[in-house]
């Protein structure tokens, strides 16, 4: 769709094509009016119609250029979606971090493409047919318009090269800021356990003070860059506004190269500033340019990052080989796995061993190291976490989250099936109880009890779980680990655990 902000850009000709008529008929009538003469109806039409096809023009541009930088955000924000969810990343992205490049950059870059990719074009068009306008009634102004560009082309691309470095270093900054503010709220139970709010608090005013700083320098090099937009600016207009009122009273130090006249003259004194508004224009989105293109250099490892390619055939069974996740300073693996189509199989360890990031590589979200992993369908793999996603809703929607319109019947049966009964049953609203995004109210085992639940209310063939039966006490993970060796009767399951019953009961077990 960059078509349509290209488009725009041209667009502002019929800008330039007004300000020339508006320009003809202010001539005309000041003309008109030193003569002795009347003011010419013509002179008044030109400046009316000059202003509403001004007009006009601004209305199509930002029409043009808002519809097609939305529509090219909106497709990158899709692309982006998939890629963070689905496809497999070098390293996984903090939460915050997911949320700025997924939400904030297509943001900036859809204010970079409706505001800097017309303002570009027309930069490029526009003062040269200003140019040759105003060449049309003194060949020595546009000299002198023409003249001013060259130190002005140097100054911008002095100041551009440090705004560009400057805001690079500021979205980064942004990035990082917005990644630690979320994952420290997100685990604020945990600092405050610990006593630790001084040191985190700490972090984030100093992650704070270097966006402050970061931003200040990217207003420094803004302002700078319009300074020297607004000198030569001025200075253009102060010189042709010299020599025509010099050459008119016949003052001028030189040879007169033409003659003009106080038409040719006022022509091209109202013409003058007309050169260089389109670089104003551009240089007051010079800022969105810089943001933009630094959100695209980050987008970049994610957008060209392809999701794998999906199986020839349904799942049929996962096999890693030699597969190893290398981080610095930490090394997991080699890790060879073979599962067919049905049975149980058990990824042990202690804490920290690297069980949940085995289960990411086998479900394709992390790449890994060295070795293969089976390709496997997204559609195929159903993945009951630690700490499962509770969505604001009813508890029905929770759990039907990954089947919905899935009937009462089938979630009543799959509530019963991971022990969620007595839950239903102590709380009057049944189904319909209300649940926050914290799940407030329900134990830690509860709420993996309904990431189970949901997991087998998908009905995919492959069930990645991780530590199942945590949180649970000895009665509740015993039924667990039986409702899991009856499900591997039928399906393929995964499980990451350290619970001995749980392993005791797998088909296989792979040390980590």
């Amino acid at each position: 769709m960059m078509r349509k902000q290209k488009n725009a850009g041209l667009a502002w000709l019929v800008d330039v094509a007004g300000a020339a008529l508006f320009a003809l008929g202010i001539a005309d009538a000041i003309s008109a009016l030193a003569a002795g003469r009347a003011l010419p109806w013509g002179a008044l039409v030109a400046m009316v119609a000059g202003g509403l096809v001004r007009a006009g023009a601004v209305r199509l541009v930002h029409a043009l250029a808002i519809a097609g930088a939305q529509t090219t955000s909106a497709a990158l924000r899709q692309t982006l979606l998939r890629r963070l969810l689905t496809a497999p990343l070098p390293a996984a992205p903090l939460i915050g971090q997911a949320a700025v490049l997924a939400i904030d950059h297509p943001e900036t870059i859809e204010q970079y493409e409706a505001r800097f990719v017309p303002a570009r074009m027309a930069a490029t068009v526009a003062p040269l047919v200003v140019l040759a306008i105003v060449a049309c009634a003194s060949l020595v102004a546009a000299g002198i318009l023409l003249g001013t560009l060259i130190p002005f082309i140097i100054g911008m691309i002095l100041t551009g090269s440090a705004a560009r470095i400057a805001s690079e270093r500021q979205l980064a900054a942004l990035g990082r800021l917005s990644g630690l503010f979320v994952d420290r709220v997100r685990t604020l139970p945990i600092i405050r356990h610990f006593g630790a709010e001084d040191r985190i608090a700490r972090q984030v005013e100093a992650a704070t003070r270097d966006v402050a700083g970061r931003t200040i320098t990217v207003l420094r090099a803004a302002f700078l860059s319009s300074a020297v937009m607004e000198f030569f600016s001025a200075l253009s207009v102060a010189l042709v506004a010299v020599y025509c009122g010099f050459s008119l009273l016949g003052l001028l130090p030189f040879p007169s190269p033409e003659t003009l006249t106080l038409r040719e003259a006022f022509f091209a004194l109202a013409m003058a500033p007309e050169f260089y508004l389109p670089m104003r224009r551009l240089a007051a989105a010079y800022h969105e340019k810089q943001l933009g293109e630094a959100a695209t250099a980050e987008l970049k490892p994610i957008t060209d990052t392809q999701p794998p390619a999906p199986p020839a055939a349904r799942y049929d069974g996962v096999a890693t080989r030699g597969v190893t996740i290398a981080w610095p300073g930490r090394r997991i693996g080699p890790v060879d796995l073979a599962l067919g189509a049905t049975g149980l199989v058990a990824l042990t360890g202690p804490t920290g061993s690297g069980k949940t990031s085995m289960l990411a590589v086998i479900a394709g979200q992390i790449v890994p190291s060295t070795g293969s992993v089976t390709a496997i369908a997204p559609d195929d793999i159903a993945w009951a976490a630690q700490r499962p996603l509770i969505l604001p809703g009813s508890l029905r929607d929770n759990l039907a989250l990954a089947r919905p319109g899935a009937s009462d019947a089938d979630v009543l049966r799959v509530a019963a099936q991971v022990g969620l009964t007595p839950l239903l049953a102590g709380r009057s609203a049944g189904l319909d109880l209300a649940l926050d995004h914290r799940g407030s109210g329900l134990s830690g085992g509860e709420r993996r009890r309904i990431g189970l639940a949901r997991a087998l209310l998908s009905g995919r063939p492959l069930l990645l779980c991780d530590e199942p039966t945590a949180d649970l006490d000895a009665a509740s993970a015993s039924s667990i680990v039986a409702l899991l060796r009856g499900i591997a009767r039928d399906r393929a399951v995964i499980v990451a655990t350290h619970d001995a019953r749980l392993i005791d009961a797998c088909d296989a077990a792979v040390q980590l």
